[in-house]
């Protein structure tokens, strides 16, 4: 390629992606807001996502997803759920020339309209509704528009894929329990989108099986490419396309751009290097707690990440290959953008840093063939599009008189 086709082509990236809603579905940055008192618009630091990163990534729609980490919080996951909330809510209105807080596609529309970046959330993990669907619903009203079912942990309802092998952690039968299929269905009602990343696979194929309406997985990549629990194969890669009634376009699958995720002699190495770490964890926790200071999850994060820096970042090549991967398997109408921006112990792959670098997504699709069209569904109008599906599911489900399966007969399967 001559310098004036390299230019013609970099041009039209840029045109392309600025034509975009951007959307990415997954962000951890509520967790240093609140332990580290980071404001948005301050630098980046040692974080990922910043304001002026965003801009500059014409990035449209942040979901920011609220976890509460379950062993450091347990006994008050609520509690760490609404603080993490609010200090969310902080951030945006004092930002609000530049953000605003938006719960439906037609906010998403508005703040881009406006110029601004669109402010969402997702809780991550279904422990912190602490078995309440009255919770549930609260954490709807206060905005929350995904929910992960689980995270690395199981809960009393549903099984995560991060110890569904260990004996010592109680498990349902199906992967749901019947309160947990009450749960699918009052996020169906509520207009909650359904997050299936990190979930085992019996619970991820029950919830297909349950769901009404369309479901995502918010920051999950290719198990094809790099064999993890975490990631998808190729079967469920399909039946998230397929999800959803009978009317229904289909889920879609949000690539994490984790190097561990994304890269298996990436993985390989870390898995290595974690006894190691894990030693330096806990003797810097016992350490902070002996002089009786709280030992952060920021804390943590950055003391991992700097023994994963000895790693080699893998090639950016790697993060296109899982895009491409899951577009050529479940359909270019079923992938996203799921970054997992903040909440990454290592490292992310070569030229990806923060929210500044989404149109090099762009460029390198535009590359490999893919259309203009095919890259404003991926960046965020094939989620655009799920959200539609699912507040109109809402809409018809609030019309009709369901009971809650746990108010029936324990055994009764007939739902």
């Amino acid at each position: 390629m001559n310098t004036n086709e390299s230019e013609s082509a970099a041009n039209h990236a840029a045109t392309v992606h600025a034509s975009a809603i951007v959307i990415d579905t997954h962000a951890d940055t509520p967790q240093r807001i609140l332990d580290e008192h980071f404001d948005l618009a301050e630098a980046r630091g040692s974080g990922d996502w910043n304001l002026e990163s965003a801009r500059i990534g014409n990035l449209g729609a942040q979901f920011f997803a609220i976890w509460a980490e379950p062993e450091r919080f347990k006994g008050q996951y609520a509690r760490r759920t609404l603080d993490l909330i609010d200090a969310l809510k902080q951030q945006v209105a004092k930002h609000c020339d530049r953000m605003e807080f938006v719960t439906s596609t037609a906010g998403i529309v508005q703040a881009r309209g406006a110029s601004k970046i669109a402010a969402l959330m997702g809780i991550e993990g279904g422990h912190s509704i602490e078995n309440s669907l009255e919770l549930l619903r609260e954490y709807y009203a206060l905005g929350a528009r995904y929910m992960t079912l689980t995270w690395a942990n199981s809960n009393d309802w549903a099984d995560s894929s991060g110890d569904i092998d260990d004996e010592s952690v109680p498990h349902t039968k199906e992967g749901l329990s019947d309160f947990g299929c009450d749960v699918i269905h009052e996020m169906n009602r509520l207009g909650m989108m359904v997050d299936v990343s990190h979930v085992a696979e019996p619970t991820f194929y029950r919830t297909l099986e349950i769901s009404q309406a369309p479901v995502i997985a918010s920051h999950s990549s290719a198990r094809e490419i790099c064999d993890v629990p975490r990631n998808l194969d190729d079967a469920m890669l399909r039946a998230i396309a397929g999800s959803g009634g009978p009317e229904s376009r289909g889920g879609v699958v949000h690539v994490n751009f984790y190097s561990g995720f994304v890269c298996p002699e990436y993985r390989k190495a870390q898995r290595a290097m974690m006894p190691e770490v894990d030693a330096a964890v806990k003797q810097s926790e016992a350490q902070a707690n002996a002089a009786g200071h709280a030992f952060t999850y920021g804390q943590e994060s950055r003391l991992r990440r700097s023994y994963m820096d000895r790693i080699p970042r893998p090639p950016f090549s790697t993060l296109i290959d899982h895009i491409d991967h899951i577009a050529k398997v479940a359909g270019v109408d079923h992938v996203g953008l799921g970054s997992d921006f903040d909440g990454i112990y290592g490292q992310l792959p070569e030229g990806i840093d923060s929210p500044a670098d989404l149109p090099k997504i762009t460029a390198a699709l535009l590359e490999r063939g893919y259309s203009a069209e095919d890259c404003r569904k991926l960046l965020g109008g094939n989620l655009l599009r799920v959200m539609r599906e699912v507040e109109a599911a809402s809409k018809q489900l609030q019309a009709e008189n369901r009971p809650e399966i746990v108010a029936k007969q324990p055994l009764d399967k007939n739902y």
